[in-house]
């Protein structure tokens, strides 16, 4: 059981609630926490002290007071006219991840939100009541103003809620489940909107992916290595102990448990070539590098979701710090660093993949023993090519960029979510070039025999085998790239 507000939220944990593997709870300390900060809004609303978002306007209109009797319209104005985002829905799990992390935000007791309103958000996650979030209209900063206004605009009885793969209005959504909207009090639409819920989503969703993309590209350089016949040497353990990067010691270490006692390997232990190519034994230098950033992306995401990124911030009942809690740079920037991270290890299998072809070392030109009239393995390398160019293409770092917004009140926005939205895109088109990678690796394998490989290579193999034959002869190679893709997308592979 998880409790909001008051244990630590992981990457892994926040997917399980997703999925319904975890449950998680109010607690009567994350409740005490809540009902004290709504306390002290209370007093600040009725109070003569302007406080910005309390008894102010937002923005630029900051210098506006509002009386109390206006206070529910304008909180109310603030989620309608900040649903402005454009674009395709984002997935159901993202939306749901919006709501988990901002419930976890609210409990931590400095946003001065009502007890019923955290309530309700959890009564939609509970009985999977999810809201349509377009992608694009966030910049960032004063956290994800679009995409959060849209996913609590139901809480109103306005926007649009998904059932099943169809879209239906939120309000006869509420009707059906007995509900009626609810009116938001002082500071409770702030509290809402201000956050960095749609960058902390995508950060999860993309970590989650690529932790195994990560693993598996160790195992389909491992592959390729056998299929090429490459040394094993550059994975030695004195070798990398006196460049100890982290993300290094481990690519290598795994590296050395796929070749272990493989006859492949052992076969041309005494051969003449002196060294391969930077892209099988530099595996633990570009591989290692990516994990590095990995792990950096997931320090600063569990930061993130275990922290306050509302505005204003209630301290007591007379001070709330409208400060920069909301401002997305330090994810933004992380973000990007972890697309670049995850495009070279597709510029690097596409290299490999590459050196598959080339028949070398025994291996038949484009992996046939029929060229000529059989084109082989030529083409889906273009494929590769393609999407690794795509994938460069994609790592401009929008964290570089900033327009100013709100007549020039937020005159420095992070970009990052689009920083999320480009990171998940390169895994995407990395998921597609790992495939292909594999797909060439058990064709090179098949030269090699009758050396049996490692546990872990054959077990990989056989997964290959049980859903795309040997190539023989050409034949409609879509087939067989869209079950590998398959194959990767659900996580069939044995990386460990």
């Amino acid at each position: 059981m998880f409790k909001y507000g008051i244990e630590k939220l992981t990457v892994s944990k926040a997917m399980a609630i997703v999925k319904g593997e975890l449950k998680a709870e109010l607690t009567g300390e994350a409740i005490a926490r809540v009902n004290e900060c709504r306390r002290k809004v209370e007093v600040m609303s009725n109070g003569h002290k302007a406080v910005y978002g309390i008894n102010t306007g937002f923005g630029p209109l900051c210098d506006v007071r509002i009386s109390a009797s206006e206070t529910s319209k304008l909180q109310e104005n603030l989620l309608i006219t900040h649903a402005v985002g454009v674009g395709k829905p984002i997935d159901k799990g993202l939306s749901k991840i919006m709501m988990i992390t901002k419930v976890h935000a609210l409990c931590q007791g400095f946003s001065g939100i009502r007890l019923e309103v955290i309530e309700r958000i959890l009564f939609f996650v509970e009985n999977d009541i999810v809201p349509v979030v377009p992608e694009q209209g966030s910049v960032g900063a004063s956290g994800d103003l679009a995409p959060l206004s849209h996913l609590f605009l139901p809480l109103l009885g306005e926007g649009e809620i998904w059932i099943n793969d169809k879209i239906a209005p939120a309000k006869d959504i509420l009707e059906k489940h007995g509900l009626q909207p609810i009116k938001l009090r002082a500071k409770e639409g702030l509290a809402l909107i201000n956050g960095t819920q749609f960058i902390v989503a995508h950060a999860i969703k993309g970590l989650r992916k690529m932790k195994y993309l990560l693993d598996l590209a160790d195992l389909a350089g491992a592959m390729s290595i056998e299929g090429y016949k490459g040394s094993a040497s550059p994975f030695k353990e004195e070798l990398h102990t006196i460049r100890p990067y982290k993300g290094t010691l481990k690519v290598a270490k795994r590296m050395r448990m796929m070749f272990k006692d493989s006859e492949n390997i052992m076969s041309h232990e005494n051969c003449e070539r002196v060294q391969d190519p930077y892209s099988m034994r530099c595996i633990p230098q570009v591989h290692g590098a990516s994990r590095n950033a990995y792990y950096h992306l997931k320090e600063l995401t569990e930061i993130e979701i275990n922290s306050v990124t509302d505005n204003p911030i209630v301290l007591s009942e007379t001070v709330a710090i409208s400060g920069g809690n909301f401002h997305g740079q330090p994810l933004a920037m992380a973000l990007d660093y972890g697309a670049l991270a995850a495009s070279e290890l597709g510029n690097i299998s596409d290299r490999r993949s590459f050196l598959l072809l080339e028949g070398k070392y025994g291996l038949p030109r484009l992996l046939t023993e029929s060229g000529g009239l059989n084109s082989g393995y030529m083409i889906p390398q273009y494929t590769t090519a393609a999407l690794v160019t795509e994938n460069k293409s994609l790592c401009f770092p929008p964290s570089a960029d900033s327009i100013p917004t709100s007549l020039g009140q937020e005159d420095h926005v992070s970009m990052g979510s689009i920083s999320g939205r480009k990171f998940n895109q390169v895994l995407g088109n990395l998921e597609k070039i790992l495939a292909i990678e594999l797909m060439y690796a058990a064709q090179a394998i098949e030269f090699r025999r009758p050396c049996k490989f490692s546990e872990i290579i054959e077990e990989n193999y056989s997964i290959i085998r049980g859903k795309v034959a040997k190539l023989e002869e050409d034949r409609l190679l879509k087939d067989d790239i869209n079950a590998m893709v398959n194959l990767v997308q659900e996580q069939a592979f044995k990386t460990k």
